[in-house]
């Protein structure tokens, strides 16, 4: 169980600082993260990481994609991780 909380603070503290770099790369105008690796973050439970970078930094958030999908991924996680736990008893 710590393990999987471990991996829970560090995914969406990388998620966040991903968001951050991200927009600062953005306004010097210079390479970018792709944003199937910033959505990839939100699939792979760094969704409140995702969405704390992207109110935080005011990065994607007129972009309907990361409006919608981030809470979306973040949701289905949460629910993949109940039925995980409820079903095959992982923690």
């Amino acid at each position: 169980m710590e393990l999987f909380i471990g991996y829970l603070v560090l995914i969406n503290l990388l998620a966040f600082i991903f968001f951050g770099i991200d927009k600062r790369k953005a306004i010097r105008q210079k390479w970018r993260i792709k944003e199937s690796v910033l959505l990839t973050f939100s699939i792979i439970g760094g969704g409140i990481g995702s969405f704390l970078g992207m109110k935080t930094f005011h990065h994607k958030t007129q972009k309907k994609k990361f409006i919608i999908l981030v809470p979306v991924f973040t949701i289905l996680f949460g629910v993949a991780i109940y039925f995980l736990n409820v079903y095959i008893k992982i923690f």
